[in-house]
């Protein structure tokens, strides 16, 4: 049994419960997902400062599941990614470079579609950073997180507006934005005719290959354990123990 830990960074459960139902209807019949919740930070992530306040408790997530195989940050922003690669004993993948990953192998001219525009800058830099610059363009239909599960909220018409609007722009393939977003791939993609690809779902099977192939991060460089050295004030209980 393959165990993938799915964090979702900020504190709202209902959001949780989508990506987890996401995550096993994909997952392979010998892994077990557990979803769980950041017990600190924002009810949701919605730029810099947000998710500056996200990472205590993700890392907090990843800590309390030692036993994990692999485990996955569900934030389209990556919240932290580098700080959990850098502080779990398993390899960590992100949603946002695990659905560029894979709509990349399936089109060229690709459109990440979040929800605010205060997200867009965030985002065109994780595409700079991971590549895809020249390929993958970042729009928003301007929804709240929080409105994405909320009846009457409109949120799902804006979003295929949204999408409409790339596929006239000339987008290949549809990368949903957040995490939030899990449960509508297939419903989107039917009527697109287009490949929707939802990270969270392209996460799980990342985190699943990695597992199987036995890869674990390395810890020569960029991503070596943390010197030992003493936090103050509020983040006194993370600072590290041991550097091995």
């Amino acid at each position: 049994m393959t165990k993938i830990l799915i964090v979702n960074p900020n504190t709202t459960t209902s959001m949780t419960e989508t990506i987890g139902a996401a995550a096993r209807a994909v997952a392979a019949s010998g892994t077990e997902i557990i979803a769980v919740t950041s017990s600190t930070g924002p009810v949701s992530i919605e730029g810099y400062y947000d998710e500056a306040f996200a990472v205590p408790g993700l890392i907090q997530a990843l800590i309390n599941a030692p036993d994990a195989d692999a485990a996955i940050v569900a934030c389209f922003d990556d919240t932290g990614l580098d700080a959990a690669r850098t502080a779990a004993r398993f390899p960590v993948v992100g949603i946002c470079e695990a659905a560029l990953v894979t709509a990349g192998q399936i089109a060229k001219r690709i459109a990440v579609v979040t929800t605010l525009p205060r997200s867009i800058v965030p985002l065109e830099e994780l595409v700079r950073r991971y590549g895809f610059a020249e390929r993958a363009q970042v729009t928003a239909c301007d929804v709240a997180v929080l409105d994405l599960d909320k009846p009457g909220s409109g949120a799902e018409a804006k979003l295929e507006a949204e999408i409409a609007r790339a596929l006239d722009k000339g987008a290949e393939a549809i990368v949903l934005g957040c995490a939030g977003m899990a449960d509508l791939p297939q419903k989107l993609s039917r009527k697109f005719g287009v490949p929707v690809v939802d990270g969270v779902a392209a996460a799980v099977k990342q985190a699943e290959a990695l597992a199987g192939l036995r890869l674990t991060t390395s810890r020569r460089g960029s991503y070596a354990s943390p010197g030992v050295k003493n936090y103050t004030g509020i983040l006194a209980p993370f600072a590290p123990k041991t550097s091995s």
